[in-house]
């Protein structure tokens, strides 16, 4: 591995795309599986600040943590009026009364349009390079204009806007509505037909950048009215229908355990279509995404006794109802196994905790290699269990060195009345309803077995695009269309699938509509930061959820930054905030 320095230089004109008054761009960046000599480091030294910058952008407080706790999907209280406040920001947004200033909204941007100037620059120089004859960089120049596309995707979603720019000397232009769409598409039709085929973790290729123009075709009626009623024509839901078979048609194959989705080894499952790469090279990989909404209380690593959890964002109880209401009489638990996989076996003779409380549980316990110590996954829910430490700050070992696993103690919230950590159902902004331990959790990532810590580190890909959402997209473009039975046999194909335990393999449905097609969206793909998206298209982000009232619509799009409106103040005209701000 090689480490390569990269300066970007931003003309004056520029400055609205990255907005760098807090940023220092002269930075080392490590490179991932990029490395060579010569042409081949040029080119590996300009595509890898863009892929590892990435993982800015899809940090937990930045636009992950925006995406999720804007849906109906995620919240994130004052937890015990101590944690995660931060100014209100979370708050806020999940509420949908964020404003100009609010910096969760503001992070995001600045990431995006960072990461957006460092592709600029990559494709300024890859462009070059192929110029003078440099052939190893035609394909990483694809990579940086479908890069380009994807993340003024973002900008889309989240603004209503893209920025065009090919060259640093250039001013950036603003595009909006159908300008954006056909901008957008004009650069994902250049590269489609040309780019790699290849499917390799983290780097951008033909089945992704198919999927990137499906998503601009679904998404392209909102692109175009962001406020008003979208209009889904026949076209549209046509070109969703053309790039997502020819990906189901591809190399691709839907995992038969859900949750191999997000292990330690999933740089090699075969659904996945475009990831961020954390084998454990770059210094930026990280496990935001594990950690962030499980209990501090919680070891998930007892072979690192100082990791843990940070009891931030819970599933809201109307999203976990949805599941409720979709299996009636049985746990969702049992019905599907995207909702739950039970990892931590607890023996039968410990389960029952009547008359069990942390005063005099200290034989209540099982034994377990440290390695083998795996946290439960998907939804979770009620008392938890893990390794246990004494007063020294030792976990806690059975005679043959093996770990101890209790209930796991609520230190954080209980106080004088010491309980267990039991994430029940409601979870609010309210005293009690945002103590530590409230809703249910998501765990949806393995806590990586191969890097060193917990809450830095990983080599569990970040997963981006992938074969079911494809096959949601497909089915949603079909029912559109009116092809019921098309969509029906998607749901379907995708639901049955997930037959590793076959007890839980989701049983087919008999009937689809809009309504069952939107709740299928959110068993397959929750947190993933998509949830926001789908209720905006599906007509659901005005309506009502815990702690949120607000049916604005002009709350479909964020604020743009106070900050860079003033930066781009001398340019009248140029950036103007959206409706309702």
């Amino acid at each position: 591995m090689k480490n390569h320095r990269i300066t970007l230089l931003i003309p004056a004109v520029a400055f609205v795309l990255a907005f760098l008054s807090c940023t220092n761009l002269e930075e080392e960046i490590l490179d991932e599986s990029l490395t060579g000599t010569g042409q081949a480091e040029i080119v590996s030294g300009s595509i890898a600040p863009v892929y590892g910058m990435m993982r800015q952008v899809w940090l937990h407080t930045v636009n992950f943590g925006l995406q999720e706790v804007a849906s109906d999907e995620g919240i994130l209280p004052y937890r015990g009026g101590t944690d995660w406040f931060d100014g209100g920001k979370f708050i806020a947004v999940h509420q949908h009364l964020m404003t100009p200033g609010n910096s969760l909204v503001g992070d995001t941007w600045t990431f995006i349009t960072l990461t957006l100037s460092r592709a600029v620059a990559a494709e300024e120089q890859l462009t070059l390079e192929v110029a003078n004859g440099n052939s190893s960089a035609q394909n990483p120049l694809y990579e940086m204009i479908a890069v380009k596309a994807y993340l003024n995707m973002l900008a889309l979603d989240n603004w209503g806007l893209v920025f065009r720019k090919e060259q640093s000397n250039q001013q950036t232009v603003i595009l909006r509505g159908q300008d954006a769409v056909d901008y957008l598409e004009s650069e994902l039709l250049s590269v489609v037909n040309l780019i790699s085929s290849n499917s390799v973790p983290g780097r951008m290729n033909k089945h992704a950048v198919e999927a990137l123009l499906a998503r601009l075709y679904l998404n392209a009626a909102v692109y175009r009215d962001p406020y008003g009623t979208p209009n889904f024509t026949t076209e549209d839901m046509d070109n969703v229908i053309k790039y997502t078979s020819n990906i189901i048609s591809g190399p691709y194959v839907l995992s038969p355990e859900y949750f191999d989705l997000f292990n330690d080894n999933n740089d090699t499952n075969r659904e996945i279509i475009f990831s961020l790469d954390q084998r454990g090279v770059l210094q930026t990989e990280h496990s935001r995404w594990q950690y962030w909404s499980i209990s501090g209380d919680q070891i998930p690593r007892p072979e690192f006794p100082n990791t843990r959890g940070t009891d931030a964002v819970a599933a809201t109880p109307d999203f976990v109802q949805t599941w409720y209401d979709a299996y009636g009489n049985v746990d969702p638990a049992d019905a599907d196994a995207r909702f739950f996989r039970e990892n931590t076996i607890i023996p039968e003779n410990l389960r029952d905790l009547t008359g069990i409380n942390p005063t005099n549980d200290a034989d209540h316990y099982y034994c377990v290699d440290p390695l083998e110590f795996e946290m439960d996954r998907g939804i979770i829910r009620g008392v938890i269990w893990g390794p246990r430490k004494d007063a020294g700050g030792n976990i806690i070992k059975c005679e043959d060195g093996k770990i101890r696993v209790y209930p796991v103690i609520n230190r954080r919230s209980s106080g004088a009345n010491i309980r267990y950590v039991d994430h029940n159902f409601q979870v609010d902004f309210t005293k009690d309803g945002s103590l530590h331990n409230t809703g249910h959790r998501f765990s949806k990532y393995q806590f990586s077995r191969t890097a060193p810590n917990c809450c830095s580190n990983s080599s569990v890909d970040i997963v981006l695009i992938r074969l079911g959402e494809v096959y949601l997209m497909r089915a949603e473009a079909l029912l559109r269309k009116g092809d019921n039975g098309g969509a029906l046999a998607d749901i379907n194909t995708l639901r049955t699938s997930r037959n590793a335990r076959p007890a839980q393999t989701p049983a087919p449905l008999n009937a689809i509509d809009l309504d069952i097609l939107f709740r299928e969206s959110g068993f397959e793909l929750y947190w993933e930061g998509l949830r926001r998206n789908y209720q905006i298209r599906f007509g659901k982000y005005e309506d009502s959820w815990t702690e949120k009232t607000d049916s604005d619509v002009n709350k479909r799009l964020f604020p743009i930054p106070q900050r860079a409106i003033d930066g781009a103040s001398n340019i009248p005209g140029f950036l103007e905030q959206n409706p309702g701000y």
